[in-house]
C-alpha cells in the first residue's frame, strides 16, 4: 500500500511557511499555487496540521505560521497528523482467505507479527527525520539554483 500524497503536501506546506514567514502572507491559495493542487486540498491537510498542533492559522496579517520548532516535528508527527494510512496501518489484509484451504486459513497467523515488526520499524524511522532537515535542504537547492542563475 502506498502512503498518500497527503504526506508529500503536508511536509510541502510545512516548508513553505517556514521559508515564507516574514516574506510573504502564506495562505491556503497561496500555498495550492505553491501544490500544484486545490486549496480545498491544502485547506484539510492544514486542519488536519492545526489538529495536531503543528501549525496556526489566522485570517490576520500573519496567515499561517508554525506553532512548533521544525526541529521538533518529525516525519512521524506529519504522518500521524495526516492520518496517511488507516487505522490498520501500512498493509490491509485481503478479505477473505479460505479457512478451509490450509494456506488461507493460516495465513493471518503466519504474516501479522512480520507485518505489525515492518509497521513498527517504519514508523521508528520516520521518527528520525525532521522537518528541519527538508527545509536545511530545500534552501541549500534554492540556494545552489541561485548561484548558478548568477553565474549565467
Amino acid at each position: 500500500m502506498q502512503i498518500t500524497t497527503r504526506f508529500t503536501i503536508a511536509v510541502h506546506i510545512i516548508t513553505a511557511i517556514d521559508y515564507f514567514n516574514g516574506k510573504e502572507k502564506v495562505t491556503s491559495s497561496f500555498l495550492a499555487e505553491s501544490v500544484g493542487v486545490n486549496p480545498v486540498i491544502v485547506r484539510e491537510i492544514m486542519g488536519d496540521l492545526k489538529a495536531a498542533g503543528i501549525i496556526a492559522i489566522s485570517q490576520g496579517k500573519s496567515g499561517i505560521e508554525l506553532v512548533k520548532d521544525t526541529r521538533d516535528i518529525t516525519f512521524y508527527d506529519v504522518y500521524k497528523a495526516i492520518g496517511c494510512v488507516d487505522g490498520e496501518g501500512l498493509f490491509h489484509f485481503h478479505e477473505r482467505p479460505n479457512p478451509m484451504c490450509p494456506v488461507g486459513g493460516h495465513i493471518h497467523k503466519a504474516l501479522d507479527g512480520k507485518l505489525q515488526i515492518i509497521q513498527s520499524e517504519f514508523e521508528d524511522s520516520l521518527k528520525c527525520i525532521t522537518l528541519y532537515s527538508v527545509i536545511a535542504d530545500t534552501r541549500q537547492a534554492i540556494a545552489d539554483d541561485s548561484e548558478l542563475l548568477h553565474l549565467s
